[in-house]
Parts: C-alpha cells; structure tokens; sequence
C-alpha cells in the first residue's frame, strides 16, 4: 500500500487552474501505468484535510494534524512482489516533486 502524506501547506488551493490541471494530469498518467502493468488493487480514496481525533480516555481533538507534521492525503493499494518493488513503484510518485512523501507498507491478507 502507498500513503501519500504532505504537510499542512501542500494543498492545491494555490494552484492556478492550469497547475491544478497539470498536476491532475501527472497523477492520472502514473496511476494509469501502474493499472496498465495489472498492479492496481484498490485506487483508494483521497482523504479531507478535517477530521478528528480519537484518543485513549475519550479524549477528542479537532482535525488529524494536531500532534504530526505530515498529513494522509490519500491512498492506494498495489500489487508488487516485494517491498523494495513497491517502493521502486512509488518513486514515480507526484507527490514526491511537491514535497510530500510516500509511505511503503504491506497490507495483510
């Protein structure tokens, strides 16, 4: 699985509609190489920057940023062989050129 996170100041709310448009177009491009290759599982959902928090004792905080730097923005489940082949698969990622970053994980079966 890949979490694709950023800071608080990565959102595409500066983004002039042409930049929106652009950066649109590398994720669709990437996204639809890696379907096209059969890796795709599960293309994810992008996440809201608002939410809460819920913490041992019914302690409720405002928005999933308050104690990280990083947000989960989004993401996707794919195929690989391995971890290293996962990672070599997201370093495509868009995110990566816009400062964010990309989290490797297995997924449980």
């Amino acid at each position: 699985m890949h979490c694709y996170s950023g800071n608080q100041g990565l959102t595409t709310a500066n983004l002039s509609a042409d930049e929106l448009a652009a950066l649109s177009q590398k994720w669709a491009d990437w996204a639809g190489a890696i379907s096209a290759e059969g890796r795709l599982v599960d293309k994810g959902i992008r996440l809201d920057m608002s939410g809460r928090v819920l913490k041992t004792g019914g302690i409720v905080t405002d928005g999933p940023f308050v104690e990280v730097r990083e947000i989960l923005g989004s993401f996707v489940v794919i195929r690989a062989a391995s971890l290293d082949d996962a990672t070599t698969v997201a370093h495509g990622c868009p995110i990566l050129k816009r400062g964010g970053s990309v989290e490797i994980r297995p997924v449980f079966n």
